[in-house]
């Protein structure tokens, strides 16, 4: 099975799966939650039945229109709004109180200032930064006894950085298309995500670099296709093996942690996609200059008659 020699046909999905989300980004960018937009947040549960739609317009009622609704698998209502003291709560309770005929039980109250949820996106986004720069060093250094090894880790950060965009674009479609919002949870998810991708990237580089060393074949492409050919039932395995229980801990688990969960899953299944198709594809197009041959090419073609 060639698969490395199919590269460009792999390099053409990821593009038409991530050129929609750039966009989405560019345009529309993400829902943010509480920690990141600033506001309240707060789990209420009712000794009655409360339908979302009642709930929905009686916050409306009351001067929360903008106000999002979640409903857990245990029957609370997770509600955001804009930040509010303790004071305007105990109103907004008592006023659910009288408009249902029931007790409201707070389970959960949070607020974030807009200076805590500024700091918070901008942690979040150094974080990111910072892990991406020592797994770069960290897989120079790894393969440092490869030829250009600062090559095998620049192909890692970009293999890397296709799985992120792959799942911060569907996350960004999500928003404004279901209203699905990011919170700290999607951090925690996408970094995740970013040590399950290397994972996959190590193990297929370090069978790339086996095989190298004991002189499989002088075609480095050929070393690179019989290379993911050996460890594509691993990663196959790895990935089933982790997605089995999240799948189930997505369909059965609590809202509070869904849309974690789904980042994770989303992540799995992309860092399976690009540990196969994707890495050393890189890896053989940087090392037979593909990239520099078609601008060349293209440049070319440019340059009138």
């Amino acid at each position: 099975m060639n698969i490395v020699g199919k590269r460009y046909w792999f390099f053409l999905i990821s593009a038409i799966i991530i050129i929609p989300g750039i966009i989405s980004l560019i345009v529309f960018g993400f829902r943010s939650g509480v920690e990141f937009q600033s506001g309240t947040s707060m789990t209420l549960r009712f000794d009655s039945e409360v339908s979302q739609e009642q709930l929905r317009q009686q916050l409306a009622d009351v001067g929360y229109s903008e106000a999002v609704i979640q409903r857990t698998g245990d029957g609370d209502y997770i509600i955001r709004i804009r930040e509010i003291s303790t004071e305007e709560k105990e109103q907004l309770i008592t006023s659910l109180d009288k408009a249902f005929n029931t007790t409201v039980i707070v389970r959960d109250f949070f607020s974030v200032s807009p200076v805590v949820a500024t700091e918070t996106g901008r942690n979040a986004a150094i974080a990111v930064i910072v892990a991406a720069i020592f797994m770069l060093f960290y897989i120079a250094l790894a393969f440092r006894r490869m030829p250009k090894s600062f090559r095998w880790g620049t192909c890692a950060i970009v293999a890397l950085l296709h799985d992120v965009l792959v799942v911060m674009g569907i996350f960004s479609i999500l928003g404004w298309t279901l209203g699905v919002q990011i919170d700290a949870m999607f951090i925690s998810g996408m970094l995740t995500v970013v040590g399950y991708s290397v994972n996959n990237t190590v193990v297929v580089f370090d069978r790339i670099r086996e095989n190298v060393s004991k002189g499989i074949s002088k075609d480095f492409e050929t070393t690179v296709n019989i290379s993911i050919l050996e460890t594509m039932g691993r990663c196959l395995n790895t990935s089933l093996t982790t997605l089995f229980p999240v799948v189930a801990i997505f369909l059965l688990g609590g809202a509070t942690i869904h849309f974690f969960i789904l980042t994770i899953l989303l992540g799995i299944v992309v860092g399976a996609y690009d540990s196969i198709c994707i890495v050393g594809q890189l890896l053989v197009v940087w090392e037979k200059g593909e990239l520099k041959k078609l601008f060349s090419g293209l440049s070319s073609a440019k340059k009138p008659a």
